[in-house]
């Protein structure tokens, strides 16, 4: 059952006005198949209001706001996002089935990004360029005007974080389409903000389905950049939809990452980021470490002691705080399980146990370790997006590269060894947007510019390159004599 709320889950924010909508839709409890509530069904011309509210902002008091009390409005609202860290947690914990520690995480990572963007917002400079005799030529970063950010359901909060949160700090006006599968926390974002000082307009929330509000958003010739996080087939319609108007995309569409063991690493440090960073949020992280790389002389050791810690974890309703909940949807669940049966041929190292008591409506699946596993076996090139990770077994440091780079994503990748030589050569040699070495994941990393290569999609978030990504540059050349 849903907390009391201090806003309608089935309306829209659009001008800084909660609207209700003609339809709804259902919003499901992944952990035990309940509805949760009803939630707006945006349409196209919701859309259209709220990009029109976005622009109407900018032209007025948003658009007018200096730098400095931008960056104060983020930063209350990472102050607000705290005080309610709590019932954030709950509305991810219920609306995503992500379990409780994992949600609150993510909700602290909210107001950190707040909390960045709020310091950085009147730190974003130009530069002055030396030129001809009697000129004076400086640059300018101003923002795009209306972003459109359409954000997924398996990290509503950070993503939203990473995307809004630097589009608001460079002075843009956003409209923003959560998934129709996790929205709670969007909209009581949306909430927050107001109650921070944004101005009205400045940031617009249109739940609703993907193929409706979402194409919607895409294809509006208002908008003036967009933000995707998702699989690689919508990011290519959101692309083409964009190019009708020439709009520029940031688009991140996940991955196959690698994490390549050698012999000398230390084992002990290396263990719980092998299976926690495959494991976290059922799987379902773009970044999700699903490949395994070991190399032949310490195999079957590292083999043996993930299979322990498959063996040991646990699975439940996301209330319960487990090591792991279920899938988002019983939709995703079948889509997983169909992708799974080309694992019918290969070894089944572990199985995670599911309990006899889990809700037998819920989304939950079994947490599977297979291996050794060919680098070109389905399971090693497609992303499942679920709890299952493949061992691959190599001998040198060449073919360690070849494997790692041998699939059409490119997002993160983490190596483990004591060489620092051999780090240099792999953090060079990997195709990959992020290169973790001893480590993985760094904690979030706010700070750390974040997106792929290849399939995983272009342009970068998190950290100062996002409001690079967030402004358009201008070059002012004065002659003066």
């Amino acid at each position: 059952m849903l907390p009391t709320l201090p806003f309608d889950p089935f309306h829209i924010l659009i001008g800084g006005t909660w609207r209700a909508t003609e339809d709804t839709l259902p919003l499901v409890n992944p952990s035990d198949g309940s509805t949760l509530c009803d939630i707006a069904r945006g349409t196209e011309a919701d859309v259209d209001a709220a990009v029109t509210a976005a622009q109407g902002a900018l032209d007025g008091a948003w658009g007018k706001m200096t730098a400095l009390d931008r960056g104060r409005c983020l930063t209350r609202l990472g102050q607000l996002v705290l005080d309610h860290v709590e019932l954030l947690t709950t509305l991810e914990t219920l609306d995503v089935g992500k379990p409780v520690t994992q949600a609150r995480a993510d909700a602290v990572a909210l107001a950190r990004y707040c909390e960045f963007y709020g310091g950085a917002a009147d730190k974003v400079h130009g530069q002055t360029i030396p030129y001809l005799d009697g000129y004076t030529v400086y640059t300018l970063r101003e923002p795009h005007g209306v972003t459109g950010h359409i954000v997924p359901w398996n990290y509503p909060m950070q993503i939203i974080g990473r995307s809004v949160g630097a589009a608001l700090a460079m002075g843009n006006a956003c409209v923003l389409k959560p998934a129709e599968d996790a929205c709670l926390t969007a909209l009581m974002f949306a909430h927050l903000a107001k109650e921070a000082g944004f101005s009205d307009g400045a940031l617009n929330v249109v739940p609703g389905l993907g193929s409706e509000a979402g194409a919607a958003l895409a294809r509006h010739p208002g908008v003036h950049h967009l933000s995707f996080t998702g699989s690689v087939q919508t990011g290519r319609t959101i692309q083409t939809l964009a190019a009708e108007n020439v709009v520029p995309v940031t688009l991140e569409l996940g991955g196959k990452s690698p994490q390549i063991v050698f012999d000398d690493a230390d084992l002990d440090a290396a263990l719980p980021f092998l299976v926690n960073a495959g494991l976290q949020n059922a799987g379902q992280t773009c970044s999700a470490a699903s490949r395994i790389l070991i190399q032949r002389s310490v195999y079957e050791q590292v083999a043996h002691r993930m299979a322990d810690a498959y063996r040991g974890k646990r699975v439940g309703p996301a209330t319960d705080d487990p090591d792991i909940g279920p899938l988002i949807s019983v939709k995703q669940k079948q889509r997983f399980e169909t992708l799974l049966e080309a694992a019918a041929d290969l070894p089944l190292l572990a199985a995670t146990p599911l309990p006899q008591d889990l809700p037998p409506e819920g989304a939950y699946v079994q947490p599977r370790l297979y291996g050794p596993v060919a680098p070109d076996h389905p399971l090693a090139q497609n992303e499942l997006f679920g709890p299952v990770q493949v061992l691959i077994p190599f001998d040198t440091e060449e073919e360690a590269i070849a494997i790692a780079n041998g699939t059409i994503y490119g997002l993160v990748a983490g190596v483990w060894t004591a060489n620092g030589a051999r780090q240099m050569r792999l953090a060079k040699a990997l195709k990959s947007g992020q290169v973790f070495l001893n480590n993985y994941g760094a904690g979030g990393g706010v700070e750390l510019p974040f997106g792929g290569i290849g399939k995983s999609g272009h342009g970068r978030e998190k950290g100062f390159e996002a409001l690079y990504g967030f402004s358009t540059l201008k070059t002012v050349a004065a002659k003066h004599g």
